[in-house]
């Protein structure tokens, strides 16, 4: 029923269908709900849900999208139980409706809501996650289209599932693995903003009374020290002020490519930049290739799902060479600085073989454990950093206010 009656409210609803009770659902327009119950109860259909559609509202979910956010773990909970029930012989509304239930996010809860009512309504589960782009990205929707289209869903969401764990994995690993150097060097910052606003003002007050010629790392240090002292909301305000202007200049296409270049050339830190970036790459393509997606889509799809823009810019040019008959290892090869020569060795096995779904997924297992053993050791290798900055600060401070110290002294004697 999808009867156009101008100046009526839109409603979606879903009804069973008395003579095969069969549960369908659709659009239609009617004075009021009671209107369109007794509409359709004249077309054999009893209504089981039926809600108004207010007018723009894609364009409201498109915008609502933008600051709805659902935490990894929860996606990835999400789809391994929607896997585990789709095997066990549940229909996917039945299962999204279950798992929107036990979700305690709320966010979340109302999107799972909403697909269910799409698959409700006729439409795909592809179709109904796309509606939620910052969600569900695009390897997402594509991967469950494939297995729709297949008839292997539940073989996809599977092998999505186990992309999200290692996803989730890797990224708790360096988060804990970059967390102590981060509160070290928090901790340094605001025991120096303290010593040079509380304590250096009476140590240099002596020298200023006493006419002490002062060497210049001490008077840089008393400048920023009055600084900081008579100008403190400046102060703040430029400290804040510089960390907005970093921001706003890393989201630009030009800042983002000087940081994500600077972050791959910084020693520790680019090392485990390049080998989560080369384990999601081969976790990726991997997946994909075994879901059925073509080479170059599969690309088309690893390429957003990666943020560096260096790595963006080594598939743009493998998607392009790859139409025009060209391996994709020798692509590979041209870009030695993000690529570590591994991975196109390993790419050309499988291409060789006809391996190479196999060969990246024991590739992006070879990253994922070296990952893993970098983040374990990473106190032992930024320790000896930390105080080598720790033991520079202390010493550059005790002579600036040593030197001083001696002068007057001699002045004493």
């Amino acid at each position: 029923m999808k009867n156009k009656k101008l100046g009526m409210p839109k409603y979606y609803y879903t009804a069973k269908n008395i003579a095969t009770g069969e549960t369908a659902g659709a659009e239609a327009e009617a004075k009021d709900e009671r209107e369109l119950a007794s509409e359709l109860r004249a077309s054999g259909l009893v209504v089981t849900s039926v809600r108004e559609v207010k007018e723009r509202a894609q364009v409201q979910i498109q915008f609502l999208d933008r600051f709805i956010s659902v935490p990894l773990k929860e996606k990835m909970i999400f789809t391994r139980n929607l896997a585990v029930m789709v095997s066990s012989g549940l229909t996917v509304s039945k299962a999204i409706m279950n798992l929107s239930v036990q979700t305690q996010n709320k966010a979340f809860q109302k999107i799972l809501r909403e697909v269910y009512d799409e698959v409700q309504g006729g439409k795909t589960l592809s179709e109904g996650l796309s509606k939620y782009p910052k969600v569900f990205n695009e390897l997402f929707t594509s991967m469950v289209y494939v297995g729709e289209v297949s008839g292997n869903l539940e073989e996809v969401l599977d092998i999505l599932a186990l992309q999200l764990e290692k996803e989730h994995d890797i990224i708790s690993k360096v988060r804990g693995a970059m967390t102590y150097p981060l509160v070290i060097l928090v901790a340094m910052l605001g025991i120096g903003v303290l010593m040079l606003t509380y304590i250096l003002p009476r140590i240099t007050g002596v020298f200023r009374d006493m006419g002490v010629t002062l060497p210049a790392s001490t008077r840089a240090i008393m400048a920023a020290s009055d600084f900081l002292r008579n100008h403190a909301i400046i102060s703040v305000g430029l400290f804040f002020g510089g960390i907005i202007a970093i921001k706003l200049f890393a989201s630009t296409a030009v800042g983002k490519r000087f940081f994500d270049g600077l972050f791959i050339r910084m020693p520790i830190v680019g090392n485990i930049l390049i080998k989560v970036n080369c384990a999601r790459f081969s976790r990726i393509y991997s997946s994909l290739l075994k879901s059925g997606v073509s080479v170059v889509d599969s690309l088309s799809i690893v390429k957003k799902t990666l943020s560096n823009s260096y790595y963006k810019d080594a598939l743009d040019d493998a998607i392009s060479e790859i139409q025009k008959g060209v391996e994709l290892s020798v692509v590979i090869l041209r870009y030695p600085r993000i690529f570590p020569i591994l991975v196109p060795q390993i790419i050309q096995v499988g291409e060789e073989t006809g391996k190479t779904e196999m060969v990246l997924r024991r590739l992006a297992e070879f990253y994922e454990e070296e990952v893993n053993q970098i983040t374990k050791n990473m106190s032992s290798i930024i320790e000896p950093v930390l105080m080598l900055m720790i033991g520079g600060g202390v010493g550059f401070f005790a002579v600036a206010m040593l030197t001083p110290m001696y002068s007057v002294m001699e002045n004493i004697q």
